[in-house]
C-alpha cells in the first residue's frame, strides 16, 4: 500500500460506526505480538473535556525530560498522521502504510472500525520505535473504548459532562462510570472531576481496584495570576513543591485544572520541576491546535473545536474574561447533528456576538439554515454561508482591527480552515 491507498482503506471503515468492545481491536494486535504490553509507562486520559490539553502538557512535560515519548489523540485537523505522534514528530507515512498493509486483511475479517484499525496501527509504531512513556487518549467513553485495552501506570479522567449520552448514559454518574473503566489494578488515578455523583463513581472504581487517587483542589491548591488571549499563568501548590509561576500557551482560565491534572501526574513520575515548567512553557510544540487558539489578533481571530454545552460554557467564560478588548464579536458555526445545537447556542449568545451559521465538511452536519433558525429562536443576530471558508472570508471582510472573531462547533470545520491556510 502506498500512504493514500491506506487513507482510502481506512476512512471507509466509518461505514461500521462505532462499535464499543475490545475483542476486535485485541485480534489485530495480536498480529503484532500485542504492542499495547510495550509501550513504556501509560498514561490513559478519559473525560468528556480537557483531554487534548492534558495528554499534550504530559507529552511535552515528559518530553523536557528527556524521555521518548509517544502521544496518540482524535480526531485529526488536517492530515491524519496527526494522530500519531513521537516527541512530536508525526508518523511518517511510509509507515502508515506499511502497518495499514499488515493489518488490513484481519480489519476486512473481523469487520473493524476506523477507530481500532488507527489504534492498532499507532500502538504497534509506538511498540516497534522503543517509547519510554505513552500518553494515551481515549476516543470515546472509556469501558468499551478501543484504548482500554492497555494497562496503565497512570489513569487521568479530567471532566465528567453529559456528552455522547446515547452510548454512555444519561447521567453523570453513568458517564463517570464508563470513563472510570480505564483504571486498572496497579494505576494511580488522577482526576479533576468535580461533581458529588462523578466523584463517587471514580471513587468506587479506584477503591475496588486498590488503585491510589488523586483529585486536583483536594490535592493541588492553584492561583491563577493572569489569563490573557493566549497564554494562561498560576502559581501551583502540590505536596511536593511549590510552582509560584507556571506558564501555558492556553486561552482560558479553565485550563488550570487541565494544568494541575498534568502536574499531578508528572511529579509522581519523577519529573523534576524544572521539566515541568519547561514542558509546559513548549506544550504547543506537541502539534495541539484549535483549543481556543488565537490565530490573529487584527481582527482577534479564536479557533476552537468545542462541540458540547459544557465546553462551550468554558470558552464562553474563557472570552468573557476578556471581551471588554473588542468592540464587536462575531462567533462561526457549524456543528454536527448529535450535539445538543441549542443549548451551545445559548451559552454562545452571552458574548453579545452576531452569528454566521454554516455547515460543517461532513455528512452529519447540521444544515446552517436549521441552526440560523434556533439562533433567531434564542434571540440571536444570524445570517448564513454555505461553507465555513466562505463564512470566514465574509466575517474578516467586514470585521474591524479591534473586532474578534470565535470560530467553533467541530474539529471538522476547523481541519477545513486550517487546510485552507496552508
Amino acid at each position: 500500500m502506498t500512504y493514500q491507498d491506506s487513507l482510502d482503506f481506512l476512512y471507509p471503515l466509518h461505514r461500521f460506526g462505532i462499535k464499543p468492545g475490545l475483542d476486535r481491536v485485541r485480534s489485530l494486535l495480536d498480529l503484532h505480538g500485542s504492542p499495547q504490553k510495550r509501550l513504556g509507562l501509560v498514561v490513559h486520559i478519559a473525560g468528556t473535556n480537557g483531554k487534548g490539553s492534558v495528554a499534550a502538557a504530559l507529552a511535552s512535560i515528559f518530553q523536557a525530560s528527556g524521555k521518548k515519548c509517544a502521544l496518540y489523540t482524535s480526531p485529526h485537523l488536517v492530515d491524519f498522521t496527526e494522530r500519531i505522534r513521537i516527541n512530536g514528530r508525526q508518523i511518517p507515512r511510509e509507515c502508515v502504510a506499511h502497518y495499514c498493509s499488515l493489518f488490513s486483511d484481519a480489519v476486512i475479517a473481523g469487520k473493524a472500525t476506523f477507530f481500532e484499525a488507527t489504534t492498532a496501527i499507532a500502538f504497534a509504531w509506538f511498540a516497534d520505535e522503543g517509547v519510554d512513556v505513552s500518553i494515551i487518549e481515549t476516543g470515546m467513553g472509556g469501558r468499551l473504548d478501543a484504548t482500554n485495552v492497555v494497562d496503565s501506570t497512570y489513569a487521568v479522567i479530567t471532566t465528567i459532562a453529559l456528552d455522547h449520552t446515547d452510548w454512555l448514559g444519561e447521567t453523570l454518574a453513568l458517564i463517570a462510570a464508563e470513563k472510570a473503566a480505564i483504571i486498572k489494578k496497579g494505576s494511580n488515578v488522577f482526576s479533576a472531576v468535580s461533581q458529588p455523583e462523578a466523584q463517587s463513581e471514580i471513587e468506587q472504581m479506584a477503591k475496588r481496584c486498590n488503585a491510589p487517587l488523586f483529585f486536583t483542589g483536594k490535592d493541588s491548591l492553584c492561583t491563577l495570576s493572569s489569563v490573557e488571549p493566549g497564554m494562561v499563568e498560576l502559581a501551583l501548590t502540590t505536596a511536593m513543591h511549590h510552582y509560584p509561576s507556571l506558564k501555558a500557551p492556553l486561552t482560558g482560565s479553565f485550563h488550570a485544572s487541565n494544568i494541575s491534572l498534568a502536574v499531578l501526574v508528572a511529579e509522581h513520575a519523577g519529573i523534576a520541576p524544572e521539566h515541568i515548567t519547561s514542558g509546559l512553557e513548549g506544550l504547543l510544540q506537541t502539534g495541539y491546535r484549535a483549543r481556543l487558539e488565537l490565530i490573529g489578533r487584527h481582527p482577534a481571530l479564536f479557533l476552537d473545536v468545542s462541540h458540547n454545552p459544557a465546553g462551550m460554557r468554558e470558552t464562553v467564560n474563557a472570552l468573557c474574561s476578556f471581551r471588554h478588548h473588542y468592540r464587536r464579536r462575531y462567533v462561526l458555526l457549524g456543528l454536527a447533528s448529535d450535539k445538543d445545537a441549542r443549548a451551545i447556542i445559548r451559552e454562545l449568545l452571552r458574548l453579545d456576538c452576531t452569528f454566521v451559521l454554516v455547515n460543517i465538511p461532513s455528512e452529519r452536519s447540521v444544515p446552517a439554515e436549521t441552526l440560523c433558525r434556533l439562533c433567531q429562536e434564542e434571540g440571536g443576530k444570524a445570517t448564513v454561508c454555505t461553507t465555513g471558508r466562505e463564512g470566514l472570508a465574509h466575517l474578516l471582510a467586514q470585521a474591524h482591527d479591534d473586532d474578534m472573531i470565535l470560530v467553533t462547533g467541530s474539529f471538522y470545520l476547523a481541519g477545513d480552515l486550517l487546510a485552507a491556510s496552508r
